[in-house]
């Protein structure tokens, strides 16, 4: 049995991200200062565009197109795995909050892979 979705947030990968960014605002509420126009920044925004690609793509028409928007959310998030080895290094956050984040970006390209996949196949 398949479930259909009615909009984007009914989508599981946009619901994981979603939990996912809030995490990384939270997250980002305790870097220094001098990274509120740095990592904090681009943290977020890369964070933001995760889901705003997959609601983006979930409306477009033609597997193609879809398919693109996706994987410029795991582009996305290949940037905010690259910015939290920053975050990490420079001790902003621990090895613990690193470890889950890491991967939680993991899950969320799988699930990612899986929507280019179907939308690749399914009209």
């Amino acid at each position: 049995m398949q479930i259909k979705t009615r909009t984007f947030v009914d989508l599981v990968v946009w619901q994981q991200a979603h939990k996912f960014v809030l995490s990384l605002y939270q997250l980002t509420k305790s870097f220094p200062d001098t990274e509120r126009y740095g990592l904090v920044t681009q943290l977020r925004r890369a964070g933001v565009s995760v889901t705003s690609n997959i609601a983006e793509g979930y409306t477009r028409f033609g597997r193609k197109n879809k398919a693109h928007f996706y994987t410029m959310s795991q582009a996305s998030l290949t940037e905010i795995q690259n910015q939290l080895i920053l975050s990490r290094d420079l001790g902003y956050i621990s090895s613990e909050n690193y470890d889950r984040l890491w991967e939680h970006t993991l899950d969320i390209y799988r699930m990612l892979n899986i929507l280019i996949r179907s939308v690749k196949v399914n009209p």
